[in-house]
Parts: structure tokens; sequence; C-alpha cells
């Protein structure tokens, strides 16, 4: 299936109204991102990163007429701040082919390959999950991904019960399966996240062994191995509450952190009575494990 896909370059304010009358004129999704180089790397909890200068992409299905979308949409913001409008027509296969450039298989700690549908590997010792894009972050190729990654392959899930905090695509917590955990529970914010994960999860035929939740949803519990990759303010932010999910003698795996972050996320969590074994870096990020004592 082929799409139009609408994009219009605008400011913070104007943004979120732009958003909206996209999706009023029937836009089947609507997307932020930053139209200059401008990095946010601490967003706050529920928050929307809108950059000072952002593109507002639309996606139609065929049957919409973009000129008639583009006549509406200047007419509704006269006297905003609208550039660079673009309009063209995005095929399915244009999608699968740039991501395919990006994102091939890849195997952590000898024992996990995390691989896109058609190069699934199958070699004695191994476990492999087949993954492909989706409507969440996770794939293993960002760095805080790969250290988690890393860590469950290195270490024995025989058996463990993990919350995946903040599940994104739910990459950590089918992996944790795959690798002989008893059961996940994965926990976001984001309703596509849970979408996502529940999708991969049926994907690689561990759905039975994971359950899903938004924060509202879930009941605290205590269990062997909490992995949380998120941002390193929402993981000081959350630490009593994160800190409380961890047995005692059980593993808490904080990542999603830049190294400069590190010292400020281990302050927070030692307080609340972990000891931390090492910290593993990979380009700009780094991956914290610890042990409740």
């Amino acid at each position: 299936m082929a799409w139009h896909q609408l994009s219009v370059v605008t400011d913070e304010s104007t943004a979120p109204q732009l958003s909206d009358f996209f999706s009023e004129l029937g836009a089947v999704s609507v997307t932020y991102s930053d139209a200059e180089d401008e990095p946010v790397y601490e967003p706050g909890i529920d928050q929307t990163i809108i950059w000072s200068n952002t593109r507002v992409t639309a996606l139609f299905e065929l049957d919409a007429d973009p000129d008639v979308v583009q006549t509406l949409l200047f007419n509704q913001f006269i006297g905003h701040n609208l550039q660079n409008w673009t309009a063209e027509v995005l095929l399915d296969q244009d999608w699968e082919r740039a991501w395919m450039e990006h994102f091939h298989a890849m195997k952590f700690a000898d024992k996990l390959w995390v691989c896109p549908t058609g190069q699934e590997q199958h070699e004695a010792g191994t476990v492999c999950m087949t993954l492909d894009p989706g409507l969440a972050f996770g794939t293993g190729t960002h760095p805080t991904t790969a250290l988690c990654l890393e860590w469950l392959a290195q270490h024995d899930m025989q058996g463990k019960v993990m919350i995946d905090y903040g599940c994104g695509s739910g990459i950590l917590g089918v992996a944790a399966l795959l690798l002989g955990a008893q059961h996940v529970h994965a926990i976001d914010i984001d309703p596509q996240a849970i979408t996502a994960s529940r999708y991969n999860a049926e994907k690689n035929h561990v759905e039975a062994a994971i359950d899903y939740y938004l924060p509202a949803q879930f009941t605290p519990m205590t269990v062997d191995v909490v992995v949380a990759n998120i941002l390193a303010k929402p993981l000081i932010e959350l630490s009593e509450s994160i800190a409380a999910l961890v047995k005692v003698g059980g593993n808490l795996i904080l990542s999603g952190i830049l190294k400069q972050q590190a010292a400020a996320v281990v302050e927070a969590y030692i307080q609340l009575g972990f000891s931390f074994s090492e910290t593993v870096t990979q380009e700009d990020w780094c991956r914290l494990d610890a042990i409740k004592r």
C-alpha cells in the first residue's frame, strides 16, 4: 500500500495545533521530527518532544488530495510560521528498504541473535529473536538497548521473573523469555509500546509468558530482575518505585544513561540499598548493574 506523506516545518507553539488539524483532516498518523539539529536528551515523564523548529509529518491514504489539505492548512494557520511544505507518495517497500539498510542480524554474548524477518540465525547453542520495525523504540541497534541485551545474554535467566520497566518494543522481555526466564511483566507509559510488545511476543511465540501494563494498571511486586532502559532523569525521579520492585539479592539493570549522568543515578540508588557491581559503556551511553542488599 502507498501513502501521501505531507509535511511542514513550524515552531514549537504551532506544532501541536498542526498535528490536531492534520488528524481532523483524516491523517492516519502524525509525527514530529527535528527540523534542524537540536538534540534533546532528557524529556520529562509523559512529555512529547517538540523542537523550536519542528517538522510535522502526516500520512494520508491515497484517496486524499494533497492540494486540498495544503490549502485548508495554510488558510487555517494564516499568520503562523509555516515553512518548507513537502508532499510525496510513499511506498511501503520504501520503508522496508530503508530499514533493512540499517538493521541486520546482531549477536549478543555468543548466545542471543536479534534478526529481521528473513535473516534468522539457527546456530547451535544460541537463541534467535525475530524483530521487525514497528510502533515503538527498541531494535537492539541503539547502544542503550544493546547494552541491556548483552547483560541478559551473559547471565542465567533460567526460571527468573523479570520486570521490563519502559518496555518500548518489548525486545528485552522477549529476549529474557527466549533465554529461559519464567515470566516477564512489561510496563510502559505509551499504549503503542504495549501494542508493539504484544506483537513481538506473539511473533516469537512467548506471548503466554508476558503481562503488559500501563503504569496505573500495574500492582507493584518484587522480582528477580528489573531492567529499566529509559533515561537518567526519570530513573532518578522514579528511583523509589523502581527500587521497590527488586527482591533482596535481585538484579537491577539501568540503561538509557549518558556517561556524565551515571554518578547521579548511582547516588540515587545507593541510598535505596543497592550496590553497583559494574558500569559498562558504549559510545556516549552506559549501563549500570546493581544488586539489592
